[in-house]
């Protein structure tokens, strides 16, 4: 059922099994105990850090199917993407499997671009079981959207790290849950933010756009959960969100947590403000999130990864930002 930006899923998906993978500044942040693998290597084995994004999403998938104790080709379909140009690095890893690919973009949206198509297909009948993956490199963003990386450029105070790491989430008609309920629709949400080194400031808008949305269609107030997590806003773009939805008379503080802020010590490593990339939430959701449901310390949390949906050229032309944020409501309830 449908509520303005809002689909009630009836029947709601269930996680079946849930992976990640990240790299050595992830081992060293304080999510490490919900890694399925932390690798030192930056090149995961491979010759080319490019090769080496591809490599965590085979991990990553391959460890998930295990989880679930299925094949690649019990799987109806996998919606997959990444920061590369044209995708290549679920693309590529996405050849060594026979399963149907969806190729997908929505920055460090995508895991839950990915999640949402997955979940409305499973509770519309389309597909029984289906996965949603992503991934982020620090070298392969560095090299594709600044420096290259031996130029050692300074990063500005607001700029974010990339993280390394990969997240897959496999999702079912039936399982012990939890559960994807409600997924809110995002819109593509512009202020004019021109600075590719803040992009907090620019998905912020699109979050608020999106919780409020979510909170509107669907009578939950910031109350009803026992976390509100948007992806990859980091630290001022986490306070610009609170400060905007305080405005609108949306309360978030209580229980607002961002992937960008948890998945690494910002006190201890020098991360700037915080945390970013495709990867960033979507390590954090099939880690941390998605364990805490598991083991009932949650009940029930909203995921909101944001994304930024620049390019290198739309950037040297001096456009703007344009953001864009999904909405996830996870239960141990099928509500």
């Amino acid at each position: 059922m449908s509520r303005g930006q809002t689909i009630h899923l009836n029947p709601a998906p269930s996680v079946l099994s849930f992976a990640n993978i990240g790299g050595k500044y992830e081992a060293d942040g304080p999510l490490s105990a919900y890694f399925d693998h932390l690798e030192q290597n930056s090149f995961f084995g491979e010759s080319t850090y490019e090769k080496a994004e591809s490599a965590m999403q085979k991990f990553a998938l391959i460890t998930a199917l295990q989880k679930a104790a299925l094949k690649s080709t019990d799987l109806d379909c996998i919606f997959g993407g990444d920061l590369l140009n044209q995708c290549i690095g679920t693309g590529f890893a996405m050849r060594n499997f026979s399963t149907p690919y969806y190729g997908l973009y929505g920055a460090c949206s995508t895991m839950g671009e990915g999640l949402s198509l997955a979940a409305l297909l499973i509770a519309a009948g389309y597909l029984e079981t289906a996965a949603a993956i992503t991934s982020s490199h620090f070298c392969t963003a560095e090299r594709q959207y600044r420096m290259p990386l031996p130029y050692g450029s300074q990063r500005s105070p607001t700029a974010q790290w990339t993280a390394t790491a990969s997240g897959c989430t496999i999702l079912g008609q039936e399982g012990p849950g939890p559960y994807i309920t409600y997924v809110t629709r995002g819109r593509i949400v512009d202020k004019g933010i021109t600075d590719a080194n803040n992009m907090g400031a620019a998905m912020a808008p699109a979050a608020l756009d999106t919780l409020s949305a979510f909170f509107q269609d669907t009578g939950y107030v910031p109350g009803d959960f026992d976390r509100i997590i948007t992806g990859d806003l980091g630290k001022l773009g986490s306070q610009i969100l609170l400060d905007l939805a305080r405005q609108d008379g949306l309360e978030l503080h209580a229980n607002h947590s961002d992937c960008g802020l948890l998945l690494y010590d910002l006190q201890r490593q020098d991360m700037h403000c915080g945390g970013s990339g495709c990867g960033c939430s979507a390590a954090v959701l099939n880690g941390y999130i998605l364990s805490m449901l598991r083991k009932k310390q949650w009940n029930r949390i909203l995921f909101a990864p944001t994304g930024a949906l620049l390019s290198p050229t739309s950037s040297f032309q001096g456009e703007s930002i344009p953001g864009i944020c999904y909405a996830l409501c996870i239960s141990n309830d099928k509500e």
